[in-house]
């Protein structure tokens, strides 16, 4: 069963586009053993490019959470070397290899848009013959690689969740299940309507704002990106900044 990771989850009906609400119940942070968050980009976007969600998103991280947590972004065909890392931080006592206490305490979030999605669920499985569990998986407007199955979550993710939008050339996949359901929640399978609710993507390449119209407006909505960040950071402690300022207000 899931236990205590379970989030409380409804759908609510606004402006056409779903949401989600969730209750947190943060992951215990370990000082050899911190929150691991991985997102991956789509198509061929570096890991760098500020201007997509996956990346703003893991920079918000990298700056609520010096420490306790760890959050980077790869390309989606560099999941070896995002497992790699995995492995390298859970790996406490820096002897090479992972006890059962090191896979215990491992707590793991992927995510990702396009490639990304499917890349991140690629990771899970890998993390699953490794005996490694995953807290969530969330994959934003899934396209599956060749040679992947971006449809299935492995048992050893705790949950998961999935937005998409079914319009244009390039659309995300509309269903994901668990392939053990007494192991996996599946949060929902969330649907964006961009006909309905257009959304300005300004910053992005004219190229794919043209020919992958909804696929990019998915990938830079806020509606959909908060989401995702609240079931994130639903599985980490208070950020470290609201800590100072909770201390600097009660000492005023």
């Amino acid at each position: 069963m899931i236990g205590a990771w379970s989030i409380l989850f409804w759908i609510l009906a606004a402006a056409g586009h779903g949401s989600v609400a969730v209750s947190h119940h943060p992951a215990p942070v370990r000082e050899n053993a911190p929150v691991i968050v991985i997102g991956f980009v789509g198509g061929h976007v570096h890991r760098d490019d500020a201007i997509h969600s996956v990346v703003q998103l893991a920079e918000r991280l990298q700056r609520d959470y010096p420490t306790g947590v760890y959050a980077a972004v790869y390309e989606n065909h560099r999941g070896d070397e995002a497992h790699e890392t995995v492995l390298r931080l859970l790996d406490a006592d820096h002897d090479g290899e992972l006890s059962a206490e090191e896979k215990k305490a491992a707590r793991v979030i992927l995510y990702g848009h396009s490639w990304g999605a499917s890349e991140a669920v690629t990771l899970a499985r890998q993390l699953e013959s490794d005996g490694i569990p995953v807290l969530l998986t969330l994959q934003v407007d899934s396209v599956a690689k060749k040679d992947e199955n971006d449809a299935v979550i492995p048992a050893n993710v705790a949950e998961a969740a999935n937005f998409f939008q079914a319009d244009g050339i390039i659309h995300g996949r509309a269903g994901i299940r668990a392939a053990d359901p007494t192991r996996t929640q599946i949060l929902g399978n969330f649907q964006f309507d961009y006909k309905k609710n257009p959304v300005r993507c300004d910053d992005y390449p004219w190229f794919g704002r043209t020919f992958a119209k909804t696929h990019i407006e998915i990938e830079c909505d806020p509606a959909v990106w908060d989401q995702v960040e609240m079931l994130i950071r639903s599985k980490l402690p208070p950020p470290a900044r609201t800590e100072v300022s909770q201390t600097q207000s009660a000492n005023q």
